[in-house]
């Protein structure tokens, strides 16, 4: 060991200073220099790594020569203040500090914590109990330990919530799914109860308004706008009215028949009739239509409202500006040339019981709750066949096409009917309208800056308060930057909307079987197609990397 002489505090109390002759006390080891250190006046210092090492190397590079025989000088140690480390989280919404305790000199203190803080810019969200905590820990350490907390959160902005548009009457197609139960508890499926009516003053829709949401701010004081909730109109059609009290609730205005419409509802007149038939004529009505009986060959029934046959439509037309409501039947046959005898057209939904060699065509959903057989059906929306507990509904033949998606219990057939599925078609046309909104925020953030740039090379407003045309001219860009930057916003909602549409695409349209996909079935979901060739069981079908995917995990 060496003689512990050879070591001892500085004239000022900063340093360990080792003094040794390399001939006279040499060889030299890291080591020996560290049980030199480890005296208890010596241990409380911080060793300087770096000299000792240097030293070791000097002292014994110079045994047994002339130089040395004199004396070396090294300050292998020193005493050190306590550290604060402060680590910003990437996005500032959080701040964690370390406290290193001291080697033999200053231990950290609240006020040098304060001003760390202020040099870090944190002055938001801080906790005093974790600052607290941290000196209280540092107590307990040993000179060079640490102790770390997350000493600041910031507070995420809130974005606001979307209107809510609450439908309080029921609509015609729903009845399909809501047959009446008997005394005895059974279901009668022919009496689908009465037809849908509504009085002066009942309400039909309650609206929630939509909500700005509440900013947030990081640790730096940042604040953080949210992102408003978005709007939807809620707008009375004929035979309806908004409470002059309450905007947000629409009341009727007049009796009749409720129809949805795309920002709202109206009340239809309806027109009721037994049968369409030559007798009676080809039917065109402004307002809703109610037929008890059916609809026969080569009769074309048209409305600005809805249709709703509580019998059977065959080989007719029908066209509706809202939903198209079959209680039990619609049935064609093939013409020529791929035509079938049926057509029914609705910008609103169309509902059936049973659908065979027609033709359906609807802006809105397609609900079949038994079987559609050897028919064209396309849809924007979804097309399902099932019944209201998912155990009947038989897709077969024909072409089905839904941009989001198919629903059926079983689609093709034992037989390996040529049965053809079209889903999420409209990928690439997504895409480009997410590029428009993209290049429209751009355009509008450039024409927001081009203003503010404006505005800064403005004079001192001392100079120009009393002109009144430079103060008009002030005025409008600074509307125009408003209007400007309201117009982002809803943009930027848009846009957020349609890219989440479009992230979640081949994943959120699909086509789901909950019993049976039979063989000779061609499935198309966007670009990737397959033709079943055998039956598959319970599955999901999905577009997975331009391939089509059956997923049998929802097998029961």
């Amino acid at each position: 060991m060496l003689d512990p002489g050879l070591i001892e505090l500085s004239s000022d109390g900063k340093f360990a200073e080792l003094r040794l002759i390399p001939n006279t006390h040499g060889p030299l080891s890291v080591e020996g220099i560290n049980e030199l250190l480890s005296f208890p006046e010596l241990s409380h210092l911080f060793p300087r790594t770096n000299v000792i090492n240097n030293a070791v190397i000097q002292v014994n590079q110079l045994i047994g020569q002339d130089d040395g025989q004199y004396e070396l000088f090294f300050e292998v140690a020193e005493r050190r203040d306590g550290e604060i480390e402060i680590t910003i989280a990437e996005d500032n919404m959080s701040a964690e500090m370390t406290l290193v305790a001291a080697w033999g000199g200053n231990e950290v203190t609240l006020p040098d914590i304060l001003k760390a803080l202020k040099a870090n810019d944190i002055n938001m969200g801080l906790s005093k109990l974790k600052i607290q905590s941290l000196l209280k820990q540092l107590t307990t350490l040993r000179p060079g330990e640490r102790c770390t907390e997350v000493i600041a959160h910031g507070k995420p902005a809130i974005n606001g919530d979307n209107a809510i548009i609450e439908r309080k009457v029921p609509l015609a197609r729903e009845r399909l799914l809501q047959p009446q139960e008997r005394q005895d508890g059974t279901v009668d499926m022919r009496n689908l109860g009465d037809v849908i009516m509504v009085k002066p003053n009942d309400t039909l829709m309650i609206k929630k308004p939509a909500t700005e949401g509440s900013p947030g701010y990081d640790v730096k004081g940042q604040k953080l706008l949210p992102i408003p909730g978005k709007d939807i109109p809620l707008t009375a059609g004929n035979g309806a009215h908004l409470l002059e009290t309450n905007a947000n609730i629409l009341v009727a205005s007049v009796a009749g028949q409720p129809v949805e419409t795309k920002t709202g509802m109206q009340v239809d007149d309806v027109l009721e009739i037994k049968d369409v038939d030559i007798g009676y004529g080809n039917v065109d009505f402004k307002g809703s239509i109610l037929v008890t009986g059916d609809v026969h060959e080569g009769m074309v029934v048209k409305t600005t409202g809805d249709i709703t046959v509580m019998g059977f439509v065959d080989s007719a037309h029908l066209i509706a500006d809202g939903d198209i409501t079959v209680s039990k039947g619609v049935i064609g046959r093939q013409l020529k040339e791929d035509q079938l005898s049926t057509k029914l057209h609705a910008k609103g939904q169309i509902s059936a019981q049973f659908v065979q060699y027609s033709e359906l065509e609807a802006e809105g959903e397609i609900l079949v709750t038994k079987q559609l057989l050897h028919s064209h059906a396309s849809t924007a929306q979804t097309l399902t066949v099932s019944d209201a507990n998912g155990r009947r509904g038989d897709l077969v033949g024909g072409i089905a096409k839904a941009d989001k998606g198919v629903k059926a219990v079983i689609i093709g057939a034992t037989a390996g009917t040529k049965t053809d599925i079209y889903c999420a078609m409209r990928y690439g046309e997504l895409k480009e309208s997410l590029k428009q909104f993209d290049q429209s925020i751009k355009q509008m953030v450039v024409a927001k800056l081009n203003i503010e740039s404006s505005l800064n090379k403005l004079p001192p407003k001392a100079q120009w308060q009393d002109d009144e045309l430079m103060v008009e001219q002030v005025k409008g860009m600074l509307e125009e930057k408003r209007r400007i930057m309201t117009e982002c916003s809803k943009e930027e909602i848009e846009y957020n909307l349609a890219h989440q549409e479009v992230e979640d695409y081949y994943q959120q349209y699909r086509i789901e079987a909950s019993k049976h996909i039979f063989a000779n079935v061609e499935l198309h979901i966007g670009p990737a197609f397959n033709r079943t060739q055998r039956e598959h069981g319970p599955c999901i079908v999905t577009n997975v990397n331009q391939e089509i995917n059956f997923d049998y995990s929802s097998r029961k």
